[in-house]
C-alpha cells in the first residue's frame, strides 16, 4: 500500500506528540525514532512523486506530435 508524503508527515506529527507526552527516556527515545524515520520517508515519496512527474513531462515531450486532417 503506497502511501504519500502528507501520510508520513501526519504519523511523523503524531509520534512527535507521543514524544512529547513521553516519562519514560526509553519511549521519548523511540517516538523520536519514529519522528526520524516518517520524515525520511516523507522526503522519499516527495522525490520519487517529483521524478515521476519529470520522468512523464519528459516522456510527452518526446511523442512525436501527430498531424490533425481535416
Amino acid at each position: 500500500m503506497a502511501h504519500d508524503a502528507a501520510y508520513f508527515r501526519a504519523q511523523a506529527d503524531r509520534a512527535q506528540a507521543d514524544a512529547d507526552a513521553a516519562e519514560l527516556d526509553n519511549v521519548r527515545d523511540r517516538a523520536l525514532r519514529s519522528v526520524a524515520a516518517f520524515e525520511a520517508m516523507a522526503v522519499s515519496a516527495e522525490r520519487t512523486t517529483r521524478r515521476r512527474i519529470e520522468r512523464e513531462e519528459a516522456t510527452a515531450a518526446s511523442r512525436p506530435v501527430m498531424p490533425t486532417t481535416v
